[in-house]
């Protein structure tokens, strides 16, 4: 094996292809589509998105385009200097967890009563969740 094919992605690449997939599945486009549009394979855009490949600037600049937004919209989670950025790294990293899109999009339909529901049923199911039953957790409750 080679040193780059023992690497793992760069934190920042893979919040960079999870930015673009988030803004892809928002705006229910394929891989494909922006794949023909940025005159590569989808396998490309699989690749950044999984951050495995990094995106240059010229290939960003294409992706911006075809997915309708700013350069910067895509950028935006990788700059906040007044936070700190592990904590959005960390998040996009679990959007790329499949269905946590879809998840997250009913999530966000469901009455607040429903919501509260559903993630203390979610804390129990985690192996984690379940042996912390009945303690008090520093998590935000849901809105």
């Amino acid at each position: 094996m080679t040193e780059s094919s023992t690497k793992t992605p760069d934190p920042m690449d893979i919040a960079l292809g999870a930015a673009v997939r988030i803004r892809r599945r928002t705006i229910s486009m394929s891989q494909e589509a922006l794949a023909e549009q940025c005159g590569v394979s989808f396998q490309q855009i699989q690749k950044y998105e999984n951050g495995a490949n990094r995106i240059s600037f010229s290939r960003l600049v294409q992706i911006a385009r075809a997915l309708r937004c700013r350069v910067t919209d895509l950028l935006d989670v990788l700059d906040t200097p007044d936070e700190e950025p592990s904590v959005d790294l960390d998040l996009l990293s679990r959007m790329r967890t499949p269905g946590a899109l879809e998840l997250l999009t009913a999530y966000e339909q469901l009455p607040a009563e429903a919501r509260t529901s559903l993630v203390s049923f979610l804390r129990i199911l985690t192996p984690a969740g379940a042996q912390a039953q009945g303690q008090v957790t520093k998590n935000r409750e849901p809105a």
